[in-house]
């Protein structure tokens, strides 16, 4: 395979102990498949795990499964929402759990200035594979516990597809969005319909400007309904 030139990780972030992983590094440690894709007009190449045996917790398969693995629909919403976006240098973004790093590398190829930020080592390295095998450079990627979020700026735009699977996640969601969220700043999340996201939704509108829309993506054997949630923040979130 022909090396590709990799993307430099965010200070003080290591992957496997080396500030680089490109996709011969990924291909030699994980069972890759590669996927192409076409989004805003552009196509992608995206390396996923083969399967998602490896990473599920065989005691309990509810603890930590792998929802990184997998192309998301909401994703593909949130990379096309972004790439309709004109780039602007004075704008950073934070993308919260960026899994295999689909979204990341599509703002990257539109010039947006944009931190690619998860909490799974694997994923990690999925992300910083992809970002070299679409050549996007100067991009950061950065560990991030949203329980203990430790981040070194504030971002006008934090986007995420989605982050709202597990109810016990929205208030340290919440607690990240006040912290480094700027006051004029605002957020994008895409989802699937559910009724659990639907009611952090509800819980959400306290906070936020809420406006939701509702798309439906079809492919040749399903069609999904997928929300896009644009937020500002009351002024309640930044007191």
């Amino acid at each position: 395979m022909k090396k590709i030139p990799c993307v430099q990780a965010a200070t003080g972030f290591l992957l496997k102990g080396n500030p680089m992983y490109d996709v011969e590094s990924l291909c030699r440690e994980y069972d890759v498949d590669f996927k192409d894709m076409t989004i805003a007009g552009q196509t992608f190449r995206f390396a996923t795990p083969q399967t998602i045996d490896r990473f599920i917790d065989l005691a309990d398969i509810t603890h930590d499964f792998p929802l990184w693995a997998k192309i998301w629909k909401a994703s593909w919403l949130l990379a096309e929402n972004v790439a309709g976006q004109p780039p602007d240098a004075t704008q950073k973004i934070l993308e919260i759990g960026s899994g295999i790093g689909v979204v990341g590398v599509v703002a990257s190829r539109f010039g947006h200035d944009i931190t690619l930020s998860e909490y799974n080592a694997h994923a990690l390295n999925f992300a910083a594979a992809n970002l070299c095998l679409n050549q996007c450079r100067d991009v950061k990627i950065q560990k991030l516990d949203w329980r203990h979020p430790d981040l070194k700026e504030t971002y006008d735009w934090i986007i995420g597809s989605e982050v709202l699977y597990h109810e016990r996640d929205l208030e340290p969601l919440l607690n990240l969005f006040r912290k480094y969220l700027k006051p004029d700043g605002h957020i994008t999340l895409t989802m699937g319909v559910r009724k659990g996201g639907v009611i952090m939704l509800d819980r959400l509108q306290r906070h936020f400007d809420l406006t939701v829309k509702k798309y439906t993506i079809r492919s040749e054997d399903e069609s999904t309904r997928i929300l896009c949630c644009s937020m500002r923040p009351l002024s309640s979130i930044n007191t």
